[in-house]
């Protein structure tokens, strides 16, 4: 028998599933540190070696030791983050890294090779491979057909001939269908990184499962976004965001634009450059506080942006389990123990919430059912945990709703597909 593999390229983490003989599917894992962990983060990082032989020699890491590489010399490296979100920009065409033209599936194909390399329990010899694509690529005016044609390519460049695409909340579905007793109506709610994606299913259990997609609907909007809005209401202030100040006797705003690239840690980088960091020192010469400027000025030139990530990503899955969590980041003289309210979270990511209960009602109108004619409704991946996110479904759906292998079912579902 042939050995099939599930693969979901994440936006932010990447999966590998292996379907067994006895036609379960597992999760492949990985070596971290002193243990090992189910996902694999979806980052490059490049360097040029400096001396030696390979002086100059462009070199590579993917996952967890791309981050370590950057972190160890963040002004000699060039980290490359959220590849699968550029897949249906028309106007991403190549970016250059070291003077050196990478097209988008290049960089992808790099990405996948290590994926499989760094899975332990991955079958030798020739594999048959089913991945994962959202149902609707990120960005404005996305591409979906070009997205996908980009990724089959980037599939073809690491080595993969025998490669099927399939819908990710359809994989996720797959995988929960084996605890259906009976034919039903499936929601199938799948939180990414980037996308947040909802099929509505037709399973018929047996011995040859049956399923017939109904309606589909996805939004570029995930846990990202959540992140940020922490960052927004939390940790900009006390970096000066709000602030004024004031020039020839006139009070101004300080400059929203110091805080956009907040989006991703990663993206705090592009700050470095003198003229940025000039203009800062300027603003605070002048500003109401400039101690708080002074803070990100320091937090931008010691790159302590994936530090300032971990401790918010920490806070807001504490909010999934707890009324009030304490967000907790130091660096230099910035100390910052900010209690949060689960109720304060839920009011800013509003705007969120009410672009994922569009998209919910998208994939019914879709599929031409009401909520009442949806017998079970499933969800995964990290975003789903968050109280507000599951208040959508239980709202619509009751008692139908359900979750669970947060971060591998799509993964073990691509491979199920496979059978």
């Amino acid at each position: 028998m042939q050995d099939v593999i599930g693969i979901d390229f994440g936006t932010t983490n990447s999966v590998i599933a292996l379907r067994q003989p006895d036609g379960q599917a597992v999760g492949l894992r990985y070596a971290a540190g002193r243990g090992v962990v189910d996902t694999f983060r979806s980052v490059l990082c490049f360097w040029a070696e400096e001396s030696g032989a390979s002086r100059g020699k462009l070199q590579h890491a993917a996952g967890p030791d791309a981050i370590e590489a950057y972190l160890d010399d963040p002004l000699g490296a060039r980290l490359i983050m959220s590849m699968k979100s550029y897949l249906a920009s028309r106007s991403f065409v190549e970016t250059r890294v070291f003077n050196r033209p990478f097209a988008l599936e290049d960089l992808i194909s790099t990405f996948l090779r290590a994926l499989v390399a760094g899975a332990a329990g991955m079958p030798g010899g020739k594999t048959r491979v089913v991945a994962g694509r959202p149902v609707r690529f990120v960005g404005d005016n996305a591409d979906d057909d070009l997205a996908e044609q980009r990724l089959r390519a980037a599939f073809g460049a690491a080595g993969f001939s025998d490669v099927t695409m399939a819908l990710e909340p359809e994989a996720a579905g797959h995988r929960f269908a084996a605890t259906l007793e009976g034919n039903a109506n499936v929601l199938v709610g799948d939180f990414g990184g980037g996308t947040s994606d909802f099929s509505i299913l037709r399973f018929e259990p047996g011995a040859r499962r049956r399923v017939t997609p109904l309606g589909h609907a996805g939004v570029g909007i995930a846990g990202d976004a959540f992140d940020y809005r922490i960052i927004d209401n939390v940790i900009s202030p006390r970096l000066g965001k709000g602030d004024s100040y004031r020039v020839m006797g006139t009070d101004l705003p300080v400059p929203p634009a110091f805080f956009t690239s907040f989006a991703r840690w990663h993206q705090l980088s592009l700050m470095r450059a003198p003229k940025t960091l000039r203009e800062i020192n300027e603003v605070a010469r002048m500003a109401l506080h400039p101690e708080r400027l002074h803070h990100l000025i320091r937090l931008v030139e010691d790159e302590a942006g994936y530090a300032l990530y971990q401790a918010v990503s920490a806070a807001k899955a504490a909010l999934s389990g707890a009324e009030e969590a304490v967000l907790r980041f130091t660096h230099r003289d910035l100390a910052i123990e900010a209690p949060i309210r689960r109720a304060d979270f839920e009011n800013w990511i509003t705007p969120e919430l009410s672009r994922l209960s569009d998209a919910i009602d998208r994939a019914l109108a879709d599929a031409k059912l009401a909520p009442e004619q949806v017998d079970r409704v499933f969800l995964t991946g990290g975003t789903s945990l968050v109280p507000a996110v599951r208040r959508l479904f239980d709202q619509r759906f009751g008692g139908r709703v359900t979750g669970g292998g947060e971060f591998v079912s799509v993964a073990e579902g691509l491979a199920l597909i496979g059978a």
